[in-house]
Formats: structure tokens, C-alpha cells, sequence
């Protein structure tokens, strides 16, 4: 897989597992509204991901017509050292506030991400930006207000919302952090260097975290060198996910819905 074919799998990968994660809540949401909220939202990311992953197997046969590569092939027959998704999105889903603390995260990012890959010298890339930037932009306002709803709350929905900016910390630098196939999409023109997106995204958190009685985020957090998943180096909770998630193709090889 050449540099800017694993970019847009990134893309996928960080839909797809964030997707999964956000559907383990169907059935078991707070409240009915928020279960169908979160639902739709794992539904739109797996169709990001789809976009994403289509394209990418596009590519990949074009490159090598005797591959024959599709979507299922990259979502459920790769290991997690293939996966290329961040760290953030494969945490555990934990309370109510952890969940909606890693969408406000990573929608505050993908929203920025997207602004500037509608701008993609490649077409498709910008396509599916301009499509999917609609979706980053509800999710962000939906999870916006429930940080402020938890925050700004009770004293113990407060307490929850500190226990899981704190859990979630170590995984924020990642975000910023260029590996090789952001600088063969940056070189191309077909993507960006995610550290032009740090100082806007720390800017909005915080400016939301004030209003919920948050404490603001620092931009000095280091990221944990030992563990990178856009380089194939991830938690310990990918592989569980992955397990459960392609069982069904890896029992029954080539099934089809």
C-alpha cells in the first residue's frame, strides 16, 4: 500500500473504530432520544468510512489490477499493526461522559480536518470531505452540548467529566502528531499536516470547557512514544474490538449481506 493510500485509510479506520465503539451503546443509552442520537452518529461514521475505503481499494487495484481489493477486505481482514486509526477512537466507550468527551475530540478535529480537505487537490478526497463535513459539523454541536450538560451539571456529573478528560489526555498529542503519509498527502497536495489544526482545536475545546466549568487543556501535552496507532502501534483495546467486529468474515470468509 503506497503513502497516500494509507492516508485515506487512516480516514477510514478512524471512522470505522470510533463507528463501532459509538454502536456498543445501541440499546443501552441514557435515554431513548440520546440511544437513537449516538446511533445515527455510528452510522454516519461507518459510512465515512466506507467512502474512505472504497476509494482506497479503488486505488490500490488500479496500482495492482491483480489485487482486487474492496472495502470488506480493508475493514475486516487486516490485523490491528495494519489498522492506522489514532489511539483516541479505540478507547473504551466507560460512562456516559468518557463517550461523548472522545467524540467532542476527535468531531473537533475531523470538523477542522475536513474544512481543509474539501480543498484537496484530489478529487475524490475532497468529495467525500464536503459530504462528510455536514455530518463532523452535527456530531460536534451534539456532543459540544452534552460536555456542557455534564460539566456544568451535577456535582457528580461534574466529577465524571474530569475522571474522563483525565483518562483521555494521554491521547490527544497523538492528533497533532505527522507521520510519513501525512507528509506524502501534504507533499501532493491531496492532504494536510495535522499540527495546523492544534492551535484552533485547543482553542475551541477550552473555549466550550470554560462554559461547562471545565479546566482548560494544555497544549504542551507530550504524546506516549511507545504507543502510535497511526503507525500500527496500538492499546490493548483494538484487538479486543477487532475480534468481535470480524469475527463474522474471518469465521465465514467471504460472506456477503
Amino acid at each position: 500500500m503506497d503513502l497516500l493510500s494509507t492516508y485515506i485509510v487512516h480516514q477510514a479506520d478512524n471512522a470505522l473504530i470510533l463507528g463501532h465503539r459509538n454502536s456498543e451503546w445501541t440499546g443501552h443509552g441514557p435515554i431513548l432520544e440520546q440511544d437513537i442520537a449516538i446511533s445515527n452518529i455510528a452510522l454516519d461514521l461507518i459510512g465515512q468510512a466506507r467512502n474512505f475505503y472504497q476509494l482506497a481499494a479503488s486505488r490500490m487495484n488500479e496500482m495492482d489490477p491483480g489485487r482486487n481489493v474492496g472495502e470488506d477486505d480493508l475493514a475486516y481482514l487486516r490485523d490491528s499493526n495494519e489498522f492506522r486509526n489514532l489511539i483516541l477512537v479505540e478507547q473504551t466507550n466507560g460512562d456516559w461522559a468518557k463517550t461523548v468527551l472522545r467524540q467532542f475530540y476527535f468531531s473537533t478535529y475531523q470538523f477542522l480536518l475536513y474544512r481543509e480537505l474539501v480543498n484537496s487537490s484530489h478529487p475524490d478526497i475532497a468529495a467525500i470531505s464536503e459530504k462528510s463535513i455536514k455530518e463532523s459539523r452535527y456530531h460536534l454541536n451534539w456532543s459540544s452540548e452534552w460536555v456542557i450538560r455534564l460539566g456544568d451539571g451535577t456535582e457528580e456529573s461534574h466529577h465524571r467529566m474530569l475522571q474522563a478528560a483525565q483518562e483521555l489526555s494521554a491521547w490527544i498529542a497523538e492528533l497533532f502528531l505527522a507521520v510519513d503519509f501525512d507528509y506524502e498527502a501534504e507533499a501532493t497536495h491531496a492532504g494536510i499536516l495535522p499540527e495546523i489544526l492544534k492551535a484552533e482545536w485547543y482553542q475551541r475545546i477550552n473555549k466550550i470547557f470554560e462554559t461547562a466549568t471545565l479546566p482548560k487543556l494544555s497544549s504542551e501535552l507530550k504524546p506516549l512514544q511507545m504507543l502510535s496507532g497511526k503507525n500500527g502501534v496500538h492499546s490493548e483495546h483494538l484487538g479486543t474490538l477487532l475480534t468481535e467486529m470480524q469475527f463474522l468474515q474471518r469465521e465465514y470468509p467471504g460472506s456477503h449481506w
